[in-house]
């Protein structure tokens, strides 16, 4: 069963929570990250990017880098820019981006669930970007940015979520890609204590986006508690903060693939290649798939719906099933020889919430060939298929609107 617990937040007053709310580390570059803190010294990336005030030739991955993120920590507690809650707290976190709101529930997980396998992940981490993660956390002696979790549908849970709707928020804001913010701080303690019997009673919860700061959390953990002689497991390195919403709440997008060149085929030789595997059929517009097994493709300034055959798939594999597998095994490495799309500098990779458009773009401009829209992968999927222990693909979901990084920060001592 799942443990979770309140905590002390360090998070903006509400007259700076705009300036301080950033997009998370990972979405970025760091002439991206540089740009948006511009002019912004309150911008929550000088702590989750901190290298943006370093030398453009340092190494990001320095010791030096990780001593300027806690360095621009504690300025920003001096300056009244974070300001730590006096008692736990539950936060209620909801995002509207048009039709797509979310809303869910920021609190911390027991590392213990990610290392019994009550927290589930479906994703395989990098050892350099988990150690670079275990480096960042352990420096600046806390978790910066939540890890993005989801748990099966919970009557009373979703019921407590979309009550504070009526409830005036304590923060509203909205950013300049279009996301409103809303933010409740749940400080009843006769709620607190609801919500962590309710998660008592839920069995797992799963990793949507985050594997590699929930590896780093239960590392960190490790090495405090090694350090520790008085080690209870009640302290606050034990759990790892996050935001977790009901899968009714989630909206998955596709991540769609562009790849540089044809592998050595004609246009002539790689279409009637396909067409051994796929019906293909012509359209004149831009293809976004509506249903599984279908795929659109971008040539040579033409648009063409991919439709897999039936009985090629197993659809009682949870790996083999997924389009992001299909097109994999069925096309990118037999036809293309991307072997592993983990590392082949030749595939790129397209967020669903960039368009059609920014596929046409990358092919029209002769730096790829050829682009692929796909169906977004199901949350059913994704949780069904960490029930089996499995591993996605890389690159297999697209999450949108982000989690905004700044709102709130679990100190670990």
């Amino acid at each position: 069963m799942a443990v979770i617990r309140p905590f002390k937040a360090l998070r903006p007053p509400v007259h700076l929570a705009s300036r301080v709310a950033a997009l998370p580390y990972d979405v970025m570059n760091v002439e991206e990250a540089r740009r948006m803190a511009e002019n912004n010294p309150d911008s929550f990336l000088h702590i989750s990017r901190p290298e943006i005030d370093l030398s453009p030739l340092i190494d990001p991955h320095s010791e030096e880098v990780h001593l300027k993120g806690r360095e621009n920590m504690l300025d920003f507690i001096s300056r009244k820019v974070l300001i730590q809650d006096p008692s736990p707290c539950y936060y209620i976190y909801r995002q509207h981006l048009g039709k797509i709101v979310q809303t869910g529930l920021v609190a911390c997980a027991a590392v213990d669930d990610y290392q019994s396998g009550v927290i589930k992940k479906h994703e395989q981490t990098r050892a350099d970007k988990e150690e670079d993660r275990v480096r960042h956390s352990d420096t600046l002696d806390a978790n910066d940015e939540p890890v993005f979790y989801l748990f099966r549908s919970h009557a009373r849970v979703e019921e407590i979520l979309a009550s504070a709707v009526y409830e005036q928020p304590d923060y509203h804001f909205s950013t300049s890609d279009g996301v409103s913010h809303t933010f409740w701080v749940v400080a009843d303690p006769f709620l607190i204590d609801e919500l962590t019997s309710l998660f008592s009673d839920i069995a797992g919860l799963y990793i949507a986006d985050g594997h590699h700061r929930s590896a780093a959390a239960a590392r960190v953990r490790e090495l405090r508690k090694a350090a520790n002689p008085g080690h209870t497991g009640n302290e606050e390195y034990n759990f790892c903060m996050t935001v977790m919403f009901p899968e009714s709440q989630l909206n998955i997008m596709p991540y769609n693939r562009v790849v540089r060149d044809l592998n050595g085929l004609s246009i002539e030789s790689f279409m009637e290649k396909l067409k051994l595997i796929f019906d293909v059929i012509p359209e004149s517009e831009a293809v976004t798939p509506v249903s599984r097994h279908t795929f659109g493709i971008y040539l040579d300034g033409n648009w063409s719906l991919l439709q897999l055959r039936q009985g090629c798939v197993d659809e009682e594999n949870t790996v083999e099933r997924l389009d992001v597998s299909i097109l994999q095994n069925r096309l990118l490495q037999p036809l293309l020889g991307i072997d592993n799309p983990r590392t082949d500098k030749r595939i790129s990779f397209v967020g669903g919430v960039r368009g059609s458009e920014e596929l046409e773009r990358l092919v029209d401009s002769g730096e790829y060939s050829v682009a692929f829209s796909l169906f977004p992968t199901g949350i059913s999927e994704l949780m069904e298929l960490a029930d089996d222990n499995k591993i996605m693909p890389p690159k297999s979901t697209w999450f949108e609107p982000k989690l905004r990084s700044g709102l709130f920060v679990h100190l670990l001592s």
